[in-house]
C-alpha cells in the first residue's frame, strides 16, 4: 500500500506571526509618574500590606500562614514531626518557596532564641539569633510542633471570632487575623523592611504587657511607663534606662535606647567571660571588631579572644595580659565595639490595612478594640448556637408531652417522606424541630432522657439571657478580656531577662586615656561647618575655604583636650570632644556638624561653645526682650551623654546665643531704634536649662530685639545714657545725627 501523501499547508493558511507580536520593537513614550503609578505602586503596596508590616495581632502573613497550617495539622498536641512535612503543607497557603517558609519557622522557634515566647517548639539544630555563622540544619533533619502558648493564638478561632478568606488558589480558607488573647504585637520582636517604610518593634515582658493592658482598660489616663518598665530581650543584656527617652518611645512609637552586654571577670584564670550581648549584633561581629582593634594597637591588654559557645549558651572568652585592668578594658570594648549598641524603635503597624506609627498606649487601645470585637463575635456565635439548640429542645418538649401520640403518627404514616410533615401538623412544630425529633432513637424515649432534656431547656434559657446581657454591656466584655489577660500572665509570665540600669547613675564609659593637649584653633561657620587646625598648619595656610554663601562666625584658640558643645535651632545641645575631630586645613570646608554628631532631621547647628572646666555662663537673648542666664555647669553630665534635650527655652524665639567666661556688659539693640547696656551680673542665673529668663528690655507690640553683643567700652559716645539701675528698661535712642543711629534704623 502506498504511503499516504502528506497534505501541504498553503501559505495563505499559515498564521500571521505579526498578529501575535503586535507593537513588538516599538518605543512608546510614557510619563514617569504614570509608570510609577501603574507599575511600581501596586508592588510597593503589596509589600507593605501583604509582606513586611505586622498587623494588630502581631503577625505578618507569612507567620500566620505557617502557624495556622500547624494548627490544622493538630500540632498543638502530640509529638513533633519533621519540619519538611510542615513546610510542604504550608505551601498550600503560602505560594513562596520552601526555603522562605522554613526560615520563617526557624525565626519563630525556641531553638533560635529570637523571641521571648516562641510559638514553635523545636527539636534539632535551629541555629542561634546571636550567631551569624551558626546555621540551622535542613528541614529534613529537624522537627517541630506548636508551643503551648500558641493555644492563645487560636482561642475560639472556630467560633467566628475572626474573618476568613480564600487562599491564593481558592482551595482553602485562612484567617485574616488571629484572635490572640494577649497583645502579642508587643511581646515578641518584629522587624520588617517594606518599600519606603520599615517596622521595628522591640519586645516587652509578657507579664508587664498584660498588667499594663489591664491597667489601661481600667483607666485610660494611666502613665504607661509606670507598669511597662522597659523592653525585655530574649538574650538578656543590660538596658541603659532613661525615663525621658523611654516615655518618648511610648508616646510617639519612635526613638532609641542603648543595650549593653553582660560579662564577668574570672580572677583565677585572668579572663573575661561575655555571656549576654545586645540583640542588634552577633558574637562573631564583636570578636572580629576586638581583633581589629588589637591589630591596630588600640587595645593592648588582650592575649587571646575566642568563642566558647556551647549547649549551655553564649560565651565569649577574653584572656588578659597579667598587668591588664579588666574594668578599663571593658570600658574600651563597650565604647569601641557593638558590645554596647543602640536599638532603634519604629512601631509601624497595619491598622485596617493602612500602615500607621503608633505609641504603646495607642497600640494597646487598638488591640483592646480588636479583642473586644473578637469576644463579641464569640459570644454572638455561642448565643446563636444556644438559640438553635433551644429551638430544637422546645420542639422535643412538645413531643415528650405526648410520646404515644408521636409514636402513633409515625406508625400510621405510610411513606417515610411524610413522617416529618405529619409530626409538624400533629404537634404544631416547624420542619427543623420535626426533623430533630424524627431522628431520636427509640432507646431515648425514657423518663431519664426526658428529665435531662427538660433541664437542658432551663439551663439554655439562663445561658442565653447571660450572653445577651454580655452583648449589651461593654463593661462585661472588658471584664472577660481582663480575666483572659490575668490567666495568660499567670500561666506564661516569666521574670525579666534584660536588667534595667539607670543611665544617669552609670559611670562614664568613655575611654579614659590621656589626650594630647597641644594648641589648636577652632573655626565654626554660619552653615554649621567645623575645622580644627594646628598652629603649624595655620601659619602655612592661605584663605579659608568655605561653602558658597557661608561665613566664619567663631574663631577660638583652644587645646586638643577641650570639650565642645554645639547648640541647635531645635533647643538641643550636642556634646563632643575636640580630640574626636581630625586635624583640618584651611583648604577644606571642614566637617559638617549635623552629620558628624547625628543631628535630628532638619536640625541645624547655630552656636559652638569650647570649655575644659564648664565654668562661665550661657546667655540666651530672646526676641521679646527676656534674657536667660544659665551656668555652663548645668550642661555637664557624669555620663558620656552626647545629646541633651531642652538646652534652652522654646517658648520664645531666640535672637542671640552667647557664652561668657564671667559677667560682662551686653549691648541690646531693638527694632524701635533704642539701645540698652546691661551688666549680666544684674541677671540672676537659673540652673534650669530651659528657663524663660527675666525681662531686661521692654518691647511693645510689633517690636523685637534686633541684636545682642558683648559691649566693648567706649565704643559709644556717652554710653552712660544707655545704662540703667532697674530692669526691665526701655533703653535710649542714639542722637539722630549720628551715623550709628542711621545704621541702626537701616
Amino acid at each position: 500500500m502506498a504511503p499516504r501523501k502528506q497534505k501541504e499547508t498553503k501559505k495563505a493558511d499559515r498564521p500571521d506571526i505579526n498578529a501575535y507580536i503586535s507593537g513588538a520593537g516599538m518605543t512608546v513614550e510614557q510619563p514617569i509618574t504614570e509608570t510609577l503609578e501603574s507599575n511600581y505602586m501596586p508592588y510597593a503596596m503589596s509589600v507593605i500590606v501583604s509582606r513586611a508590616i505586622p498587623e494588630i495581632d502581631g503577625f505578618k502573613p507569612s507567620h500566620r500562614k505557617l502557624l495556622y497550617t500547624m494548627y490544622l495539622m493538630g500540632l498543638l498536641n502530640g509529638n513533633t514531626i519533621k519540619s519538611a512535612n510542615i513546610v510542604g503543607r504550608t505551601m498550600q497557603l503560602n505560594p513562596h518557596g520552601d526555603g522562605a517558609i522554613y526560615e520563617t519557622m526557624v525565626r519563630l522557634s525556641e531553638g533560635y532564641q529570637a523571641l521571648l515566647h516562641p510559638y514553635v517548639a523545636s527539636k534539632g539544630s535551629f541555629g542561634k539569633a546571636y550567631s551569624r555563622d551558626m546555621a540551622y540544619a535542613a528541614s529534613r533533619y529537624t522537627e517541630a510542633k506548636l508551643a503551648p502558648i500558641a493555644a492563645e493564638l487560636f482561642s475560639d478561632i472556630d467560633k467566628d471570632t475572626v474573618d476568613f478568606v480564600d487562599n491564593y488558589d481558592a482551595t482553602m480558607k485562612e484567617p485574616t487575623l488571629f484572635p490572640v488573647t494577649f497583645p502579642s504585637v508587643l511581646v515578641n520582636a518584629n522587624t520588617g523592611i517594606a518599600v519606603g517604610m520599615a517596622s521595628s518593634i522591640c519586645p516587652f515582658n509578657l507579664k508587664e504587657v498584660c498588667e499594663t493592658t489591664i491597667a489601661y482598660i481600667k483607666d485610660n489616663d494611666i502613665n504607661i511607663a509606670d507598669t511597662l518598665l522597659a523592653p525585655d530581650f530574649p538574650i538578656g543584656g543590660q538596658l541603659l534606662y532613661n525615663r525621658g527617652e523611654i516615655e518618648k518611645i511610648y508616646e510617639t512609637g519612635r526613638g532609641s535606647f542603648r543595650v549593653r552586654g553582660v560579662w564577668s571577670y574570672d580572677k583565677s584564670q585572668n579572663c573575661i567571660d561575655i555571656t549576654e550581648i545586645p540583640p542588634t549584633t552577633t558574637s562573631e561581629a564583636i570578636i572580629e571588631k576586638v581583633i581589629d582593634l588589637v591589630r591596630l594597637k588600640k587595645i593592648t591588654e588582650i592575649n587571646d579572644i575566642r568563642d566558647e559557645t556551647d549547649l549551655k549558651g553564649l560565651k565569649i572568652t577574653i584572656d588578659l595580659k597579667r598587668s591588664a585592668d579588666h574594668e578599663k578594658l571593658m570600658k574600651k570594648i563597650c565604647r569601641m565595639t557593638p558590645l554596647e549598641d543602640s536599638f532603634s524603635c519604629n512601631f509601624n503597624i497595619l491598622i485596617a490595612g493602612s500602615p500607621i506609627v503608633l505609641g504603646v498606649k495607642e497600640i494597646i487601645s487598638e488591640w483592646v478594640a480588636f479583642r473586644e470585637e473578637c469576644v463579641r463575635r464569640r459570644v454572638y456565635y455561642k448565643l446563636s448556637k444556644a438559640k438553635d439548640r433551644l429551638h430544637l429542645l422546645k420542639g422535643l418538649e412538645k413531643i415528650l408531652l405526648d410520646i404515644d401520640k408521636a409514636i402513633k403518627i409515625v406508625r400510621e404514616t405510610d411513606e417515610e417522606s411524610q413522617v416529618v410533615p405529619n409530626l409538624m401538623i400533629g404537634f404544631g412544630i416547624d420542619e427543623v424541630q420535626a426533623e430533630y425529633v424524627a431522628e431520636i432513637k427509640l432507646r431515648h424515649l425514657n423518663r431519664e432522657y426526658i428529665l435531662k432534656r427538660t433541664a437542658d431547656i432551663e439551663n439554655l434559657i439562663s445561658e442565653i439571657e447571660d450572653m445577651e446581657g454580655i452583648l449589651k454591656s461593654r463593661t462585661r466584655l472588658l471584664k472577660i478580656i481582663i480575666k483572659e489577660l490575668e490567666n495568660v500572665a499567670e500561666k506564661y509570665g516569666k521574670e525579666r531577662k534584660t536588667k534595667i540600669i539607670s543611665a544617669s547613675d552609670e559611670e562614664d564609659f568613655a575611654e579614659e586615656t590621656e589626650v594630647d593637649n597641644s594648641p589648636v584653633t577652632l573655626f565654626f561657620t554660619k552653615e554649621g561647618y567645623f575645622k580644627k587646625i594646628t598652629p603649624q598648619s595655620l601659619r602655612m595656610s592661605g584663605e579659608q575655604k568655605l561653602k558658597e554663601g557661608d561665613e566664619i562666625t567663631q574663631v577660638i584658640e583652644s587645646t586638643n583636650a577641650s570639650e565642645l558643645l554645639f547648640f541647635s535651632d531645635k533647643c538641643q545641645v550636642y556634646k563632643s570632644k575636640t580630640a574626636e575631630f581630625s586635624d583640618g586645613k584651611a583648604s577644606v570646608m571642614g566637617e559638617y556638624i549635623p552629620s558628624k554628631l547625628e543631628f535630628d532631621d532638619g536640625e541645624r547647628a547655630v552656636y559652638m561653645v569650647e570649655t575644659d572646666d564648664y565654668t562661665g555662663y550661657m546667655i540666651f537673648c530672646f526676641e521679646n526682650g527676656k534674657i536667660a542666664k544659665v551656668p555652663l555647669s548645668s550642661y555637664q553630665t557624669k555620663t558620656n551623654r552626647r545629646k541633651l534635650i531642652k538646652a534652652y527655652s522654646d517658648k520664645f524665639g531666640v535672637n542671640t546665643i552667647l557664652f561668657i567666661k564671667q559677667d560682662t556688659e551686653l549691648l541690646l539693640k531693638s527694632t524701635n531704634g533704642r539701645m540698652l547696656i546691661v551688666n549680666t551680673a544684674q541677671i540672676s542665673a537659673k540652673t534650669t536649662k530651659d528657663s524663660i529668663g527675666v525681662a531686661v528690655m521692654t518691647q511693645k507690640k510689633g517690636q523685637r530685639i534686633l541684636q545682642a553683643e558683648v559691649y566693648e567700652k567706649d565704643t559709644l559716645d556717652s554710653d552712660h545714657r544707655y545704662r540703667t539701675r532697674n530692669l526691665p528698661a526701655a533703653g535710649s535712642k542714639l542722637p539722630s545725627n549720628t551715623a550709628q543711629q542711621e545704621k541702626l534704623e537701616l
